[in-house]
C-alpha cells in the first residue's frame, strides 16, 4: 500500500511517500481503507517533535473510509462498513495518511449513508475536543443531546477554527445560545454560517460590552483556544459558576488570572486534551457526535462555515504546511 511516513522529528520535509506491506488487524482492531485523512495542528506538532515509540510512523489522527478487514474478537464492525476514525495515530504507528490504517474497533464510528467522507474526516479531534469542552461544567451536562444546553450561553473563542466550528454546531444542536469571537469580517461570515447566534470581532470596539449586551448575566461555558490572550475578556463576561474550558495554547503558553474576581464567581478553569482524557470520555463524545451527525447538525464546507482544502496523498507535506500556517478551514488529504 502507499503510505506517508516519517522516522524523526522535523519540518514537513521529513514526510515521505513509500510503499509498505498491507498491515493486518490484531485482536480488537479493524483495518480501514482510507478515503479521506484529516489534518489537525496536533499532527504537525507531533511530527515536529518526533515519535520515539516507533521506528517509522504514519501521521494524522482523523479520517474516514470503509472497513476492509476485522481482527479477532471484533463483533461491532463488518467489512464494507462506512466509518469515521478518531485518534488513529495515538499510541500507534498507523495514522490515516495512507491507503489503509489499523485502529481499535472502538475508535471507528459509523458514518451514515449519504454523509460524505469529507464530513467524516473533519470530525475526530475537532468534534471530540468541542464535545469535551461543552461537557465539563460543574452543573453539567456530561452528555450532549437536543435540549441538554437549554438556557445556557456558550462563548466560543475563535469560531472560524475547526474546533470552534464544531463547538458552535454542537452547542447550537444542544440548545445553547452561542456567542463567538472572530478577528475579521470573513471569519464572522463563517461563524454565522456555522450557526452562531451572535458574532463579535475582538479586534475592535468593546468585545466585553458586546457580549454582555446579548448575555447580560454572563456566559456559562467558554470554549477557549487562547487563554493567555483572552483571560481579561473571559473574566469580564463570565457568569456565576462559569467554566472556562481550555483546549489549546494559541497566543502564549502562560496565562494570568485575577484570583478574587474569579473566586467571587466560583469560576472553574478546566484544561483538556484528548490523549489522556480516558476512554469513557472519548466514547461518550463519539456517541453524542454520532447522534448529532445523524441529525444533520455537523455539515462542512464553506456554506456551513468550514471551507475545505483538499490535497492528494503525495502532497501530504503541503497539507501539513497549510495547517501549520493557520489556513482557515479544514485540510483534508484525498486518499
Amino acid at each position: 500500500m502507499k503510505t506517508i511516513v516519517f522516522s524523526g522529528a522535523g519540518d514537513s520535509t521529513v514526510l515521505s511517500l513509500v510503499e509498505r506491506d498491507l498491515p493486518e488487524p490484531g485482536d480488537g482492531q479493524i483495518r480501514v481503507r482510507v478515503h479521506r485523512s484529516g489534518v489537525n495542528p496536533t499532527d504537525w506538532k507531533r511530527r515536529s517533535a518526533g515519535d520515539p515509540g516507533f521506528p517509522e510512523v504514519t501521521p494524522n489522527m482523523d479520517g474516514a473510509g470503509v472497513v476492509d478487514a476485522v481482527g479477532p474478537g471484533v463483533l461491532s464492525h463488518a467489512v464494507g462498513d462506512r466509518v469515521w476514525v478518531m485518534l488513529a495515530a495515538h499510541g500507534s504507528p498507523y495514522g490515516t495518511a495512507a491507503e489503509h490504517t489499523i485502529v481499535p474497533a472502538a475508535h471507528a464510528l459509523p458514518l451514515p449513508e449519504g454523509t460524505s467522507f469529507d464530513t467524516g474526516a473533519a470530525l475526530g479531534v475537532p468534534a471530540v475536543t468541542a464535545h469535551r469542552a461543552l461537557t465539563v461544567a460543574e452543573g453539567g451536562p456530561s452528555r450532549l443531546e437536543p435540549g441538554a444546553l437549554d438556557g445556557r450561553t456558550v462563548l466560543v473563542a475563535g469560531g472560524a477554527g475547526a474546533v470552534g466550528h464544531a463547538a458552535i454546531q454542537l452547542a447550537r444542536w444542544a440548545g445553547a445560545s452561542v456567542v463567538t469571537t472572530v478577528s475579521s469580517a470573513e471569519k464572522a461570515a463563517l461563524a454565522r454560517a456555522a450557526g452562531a447566534h451572535h458574532v463579535v470581532d475582538y479586534t475592535g470596539g468593546e468585545p466585553a460590552a458586546e457580549i454582555r449586551a446579548v448575555a447580560p448575566d454572563g456566559v456559562d461555558i467558554v470554549v477557549e483556544v487562547s487563554a493567555a490572550r483572552n483571560a481579561p475578556l473571559n473574566q469580564a463576561v463570565a457568569a456565576n459558576h462559569a467554566t472556562i474550558a481550555i483546549y489549546a495554547n494559541n497566543g502564549g503558553d502562560t496565562a494570568a488570572f485575577d484570583i478574587r474576581p474569579h473566586m467571587m464567581l466560583n469560576t472553574r478553569v478546566q484544561f483538556l486534551i484528548l490523549y489522556t482524557v480516558g476512554e469513557a470520555a472519548l466514547q461518550a463524545a463519539a456517541e453524542d457526535v454520532g447522534a448529532a451527525l445523524r441529525d444533520g447538525a455537523l455539515p462542512v464546507g464553506e456554506e456551513h462555515g468550514l471551507p475545505l482544502h483538499h490535497f492528494p496523498l503525495e502532497r501530504a507535506a503541503d497539507a501539513h504546511d497549510a495547517v501549520e500556517r493557520g489556513i482557515v478551514g479544514k485540510v483534508l488529504i484525498t486518499v
